[in-house]
């Protein structure tokens, strides 16, 4: 009994933090604060430690700058495939109007590194299109609902990237 009780506040913290995600007001405040954050907590715990995994697995993603050609660090919300090689990345820029930057990176320079739990892993990215898109969009949405949230208030497609261990 106290075990189910357990899970049901759990449950109950999870919708609430997805209910909160999925607001204007997150998608205005979150961007400047939580990848800080997680940029030095990654650097501080050598890799170990995300703010943002109490939520959902992540990744520090370093791709090479599009235009500037320079490595380019990004705090990422992952959804890890079940073979263990691969994550899908969403371009969801917590709703907000345009792609994050980290999109035309891996669209112009594909061969990246993710950083996971203290190991750095170099992978290979992929823009999904059409039906594997929608596949992987049905798997995201089940994994987070608020992505349908951030769809919503946007025009543009949200980029969605697979990325494979090289």
């Amino acid at each position: 009994m106290r075990q189910n009780g357990h899970r049901s506040r759990a449950g109950r913290l999870l919708r609430g933090v997805q209910r909160v995600s999925a607001t204007r007001a997150f998608a205005r405040l979150a961007p400047p604060v939580l990848p800080a954050v997680d940029r030095g907590l990654h650097r501080l715990t050598g890799g170990k430690v995300l703010l943002s995994t109490w939520l959902l697995p992540c990744v520090v993603l370093t791709s090479t700058g599009a235009r500037s050609g320079r490595a380019r660090r990004t705090p990422l919300a992952c959804m890890p495939e079940e073979d263990g090689r691969s994550w899908i990345l969403v371009g969801s820029n917590f709703g907000r109007p345009g792609h994050p930057a980290w999109t035309h990176n891996l669209l112009a320079h594909p061969d990246a590194v993710i950083s996971r739990r203290g190991e750095d892993v170099p992978v290979t990215a992929r823009l999904l299109e059409r039906e594997e898109r929608v596949a992987a969009w049905r798997a995201v949405l089940e994994f987070w609902p608020p992505y349908a949230a951030y769809q919503a208030r946007v025009a543009r497609e949200i980029r969605l990237f697979r990325l494979r261990r090289r």
